[in-house]
């Protein structure tokens, strides 16, 4: 046999995702994005704002539907 085993020893052998055997003291053991929000009543001000930002998107998304072939329409028939 050669100098090298083929299986490791039981002490070496470790699962694929040793992540926790590796994590650094430290590390916060629970670091999420959440944690940037602010945790008062902001939230339901950002959603209102965002939702007002959605309708006035969608707003304008029908409008230019509406007028960009009409004007490309009314160009061309006069041309």
């Amino acid at each position: 046999m050669t100098l090298f085993s083929v299986r490791p020893d039981e002490q070496e052998a470790r699962p694929a995702n040793d992540n926790r055997h590796r994590t650094p003291a430290s590390a916060p053991a629970d670091l999420s994005i959440l944690d940037l929000i602010p945790a008062d009543g902001d939230a339901a001000d950002i959603a209102r704002r965002a939702e007002r930002l959605g309708n006035a998107v969608v707003i304008v998304i029908a409008f230019c539907l509406i007028v960009v072939p009409a004007t490309y329409l009314v160009l061309t028939n006069w041309l």
